[in-house]
This record gives structure tokens, sequence and C-alpha cells, in this order.
């Protein structure tokens, strides 16, 4: 997981923005600040996915000062988003329950993507709790 600065604003008669000045031209709205949180680690996630898938290189994270100093960025609040950024896939083999694999199988083309999106909301939740 790496975590990324978002800036989230808002104005009296708006929803809330939130940009990421790491990645220009990334933003999400929300009608609450609980939304905006969500929507902001899910666009950020898209974003990364789409610039992987185009062959772009994914910035490294900036600094708090250097974030703040912009002064585009100095009516906003910044707040960490945490993303899964790729890494290298492993193989491994896993034993399931055949009734399991039979269910995965049925709503998924792509078994290991499935188990492998599963495992990390998992573990987010248990962090979480």
């Amino acid at each position: 997981m790496t975590e990324y600065l978002a800036i989230i604003h808002k104005d009296p008669e708006s929803d809330f923005g939130v940009s990421f000045p790491d990645f220009p031209g990334c933003t999400t709205v929300g009608r609450t600040l609980d939304e905006a949180r969500v929507q902001a680690q899910e666009a950020l996630e898209f974003h990364i996915e789409g610039m992987i898938e185009d062959g772009d290189v994914i910035p490294a994270p900036s600094s708090l000062d250097k974030v703040m100093h912009d002064p585009n960025n100095a009516s906003g609040v910044a707040f960490m988003v945490n993303v899964r950024t790729p890494a290298k896939a492993v193989r491994v083999n896993v034993t399931l329950d055949e009734n399991l694999l039979s269910a995965i199988s049925g709503i998924s083309k792509n078994r290991s993507k499935f188990l492998a999106d599963a495992a990390w909301e998992k573990l987010q939740r248990d962090r979480a709790a």
C-alpha cells in the first residue's frame, strides 16, 4: 500500500471536491465528507490502473510541505489516501472447497483477481477494526 495526499475543498453551495496533487486531472466529489473519502480512494486506484495500462510511470508521493506550499492547495485540507500499487504477480498453489471455486467461477472470469481483491478487502477491514 502507498499513501498519497489528497486535497479536499468545500464551497458553501457545493459538494466536497477532492483532488490529488501527484495526479493532475484526477478528481472526484462526494455529497458528504465520508462519501468524498471513499470516492477518493476509488478514483485514485482507477486512475493509477489507467496509468499502468498506458505504460505511464506512477509518481512517488509528494511531501505535505511541498503540496501545501502550492497556492492552489492553500484553501483545502489535506488527507491521506491508501492505494494498492501493483507489484509483480507471484504464482501460488491454494486448496479450495470445490463448491467455493465453482461459485467464484460463476461470477468472475478471473479467479485470481477475484481472490486477490477479496483478500485485500479482508485486510482493510481487519486493519480498520
